[in-house]
């Protein structure tokens, strides 16, 4: 799981250069999807359920799952962009929330608190703990800063399937399962942080969430494992704890 995570990591690094104002959000599929097969690897997402593309990209108040297509990119924008890939049998899955050239302050803090919010999730875990510290983490970070946390999507287990046991809350939740955390665990955590409301929209095309005041959403999102020295990030870009 770490060379598809590393793989992965490279990728996000790869596209960076592509989200700029004019760019569609096809093209920045197209660049994933040959990044991916360049690289021997298979886009996980890529018909999973139906989904058309390599990548799921969303744009400001699109929460997750956006379908690529002919829509531009604009200044101010952020985009949430979402990859999954699989080598050998192994699934990596990760995504960033990018700012398109100058944000404003509100995108900005949420970009910057979201991404915290990830790391805090991430340092919270250990061998004996339970998942729901993970999300406990997470929302009491977003919600010291004024935002909310979606509640109608979490993370998740991942390994040779993209979507395995244990469920991850990102928030405080009392309804499911809350399983001990045991060194060679791997989840994927991903925070989905809103500037409003926490509800959330599901379009007509089935798969765009969107938040359902129209306000701005922010997500985040680390491949990890536990080992008995604490959390390793597989999808790691570089130095620093979340390591975006």
């Amino acid at each position: 799981m770490q060379a598809s995570a590393e793989i992965l990591a490279s990728v996000f690094l790869g596209i960076r250069e592509l989200v700029v104002p004019g760019a569609t959000t096809k093209a920045l599929d197209d660049a994933i999807e040959a990044i991916i097969r360049e690289a021997d690897c298979i886009p996980s997402f890529k018909g999973y359920h139906g989904f058309p593309a390599s990548a799921c990209i969303s744009i400001n108040e699109e929460v997750v799952h956006g379908i690529p297509s002919e829509r531009e990119l604009g200044e101010g924008d952020i985009v949430g962009i979402d990859i999954g890939l699989i080598k050998d049998g192994w699934h990596a899955d990760s995504a960033e929330s990018i700012p398109v050239g100058e944000v404003g302050e509100e995108a900005a803090k949420l970009l910057r608190v979201t991404q915290e919010c990830l790391e805090l999730g991430i340092e919270a875990i250990a061998p004996g703990r339970r998942i729901s510290v993970i999300g406990t983490a997470i929302e009491q970070h977003a919600r010291a800063n004024g935002f909310s946390v979606v509640e109608s999507l979490v993370g998740h287990g991942i390994g040779r399937d993209l979507h395995e046991d244990p469920q991850v809350p990102n928030f405080r939740c009392f309804t499911m399962p809350d399983p001990v955390m045991e060194e060679g665990l791997v989840i994927a955590i991903e925070p989905m942080i809103n500037c409003g409301t926490k509800r959330v929209v599901t379009d007509r095309d089935e798969w765009t969430i969107r938040t359902a005041d129209r306000r701005l959403s922010a997500h985040f999102e680390h491949t990890v494992a536990l080992t008995a020295d604490g959390p390793r990030i597989l999808t790691r870009r570089g130095s620093g704890v979340a390591a975006f």
